[in-house]
């Protein structure tokens, strides 16, 4: 009897990508088939569907063009409009906790709890004041930005299975199950960089950051009035390299200047993370995501965290079916990792 299958959807910037897996919540998950599609212009924003009309005729000519053989989906928030705290909580069934989760958490959200979606992420047990409590992150996404997302996959005739923080998802995949290092997962995407703090296989601490690999690309279109293509080239062809020459200095230090803004907020977040944690020092950095292409970036960040940075690999995740070319799950800077690991541990 063949496995089940259950879809991964990014709805990423100006594209949507889509990943099928088999068994995704076995041992031995398989690749299936992939796809993507751009999407009109101005209906997602930021990872939010704006248009769930548009993007669902989207979803549908996917589907076709694909082949696709489940209308189980799976969907990610990773954006400013989800917040992701330290929150403890009284030991209670996990039940209790999900009804009292409204009442504990009103003065850490900027928003009404009725205008949020909430859910909380265990991390560990511990004794408080003589009061056994349970460590954990507090995820909330604004219930309207979630919805859309959820409505243009229904709307395309598809059943949406969960919604999941695209940080721990990365995590689940690129992260082995008995991996038992303290690691940080960087990925840069076009608008955000998420940074997720893992320790023996445990989310510890989650931070989004407000800047991504467009940065670099608009500052290049804004000082040299060239296209985004051509700008997208140029961070290709050039990066954070010392070797150019004297007409490519200019795009050199404007992108030096765009990345040194996104590397000082990195730096400042593992610094808050280690200067308040007393659980050992930080073994890696994992680099995932779009930007991790941008050539120096890696050797940057090593400088700024005095880490051990590594390109995350996809390779050793997931099986690929006969049909598919290994170059496009050759390591996490390419575009299918969000869909990707959207899929791992879900249950068709």
């Amino acid at each position: 009897m063949p496995k089940a299958t259950v879809v991964g959807l990014d709805f990423g910037r100006g594209v949507l990508r889509a990943v099928e897996v088999a068994g995704a919540a076995g041992p031995h998950p398989m690749v299936i088939r992939h796809h993507e599609l751009p999407l009109p212009t101005g209906s997602v924003t930021g990872g939010e569907v704006r248009d769930p009309a548009a993007v669902s005729e989207v979803i549908k000519a996917m589907w076709s063009q694909a082949g696709f053989k489940t209308k189980k989906v799976v969907l990610g928030m990773g954006n400013q409009r989800v917040l992701v705290r330290e929150l403890s909580m009284p030991k209670m069934p996990a039940a209790r906790m999900k009804e009292a989760l409204p009442f504990q958490v009103q003065e850490l959200l900027p928003v009404p709890v009725a205008d949020a979606l909430l859910d909380f992420y265990p991390t560990a047990e511990a004794v408080t004041d003589g009061v056994e409590v349970i460590n954990g992150l507090l995820v909330a996404a604004v219930r309207g930005a979630v919805e859309a997302n959820v409505e243009a996959v229904r709307l395309a005739g598809l059943e949406p299975i969960g919604v999941d923080l695209i940080p721990f998802a990365l995590s689940r995949l690129l992260l082995p199950v008995n991996d038992v290092s303290h690691t940080a997962l960087v990925h840069i995407g076009a608008t955000t960089t998420s940074v997720v703090f893992v320790q023996q296989g445990v989310p510890q601490f989650v931070r989004i950051i407000p800047a991504g690999g467009d940065d670099v690309t608009r500052a290049l279109v804004n000082r040299f009035e060239i296209d985004m293509v051509a700008a997208e080239r140029l961070k290709r062809e050039v990066g954070l390299s010392n070797r150019v020459s004297t007409a490519q200095k200019g795009a050199v230090e404007t992108m030096f200047e765009v990345t040194g803004e996104l590397l000082t907020s990195l730096r400042n977040t593992f610094t808050f993370y280690t200067n308040t944690r007393s659980s050992g020092d930080l073994d890696r950095v994992l680099l995932s995501g779009g930007g991790a292409r941008l050539q120096g970036l890696a050797a940057a960040l090593g400088e700024v965290t005095r880490l051990r940075v590594e390109i995350a690999d996809l390779g050793s995740a997931f099986a690929l079916d006969s049909s598919l070319e290994k170059s496009a799950f050759s390591d996490a800077s390419g575009d299918l990792a969000v869909a990707l690991g959207l899929t791992v541990g879900s249950a068709a």
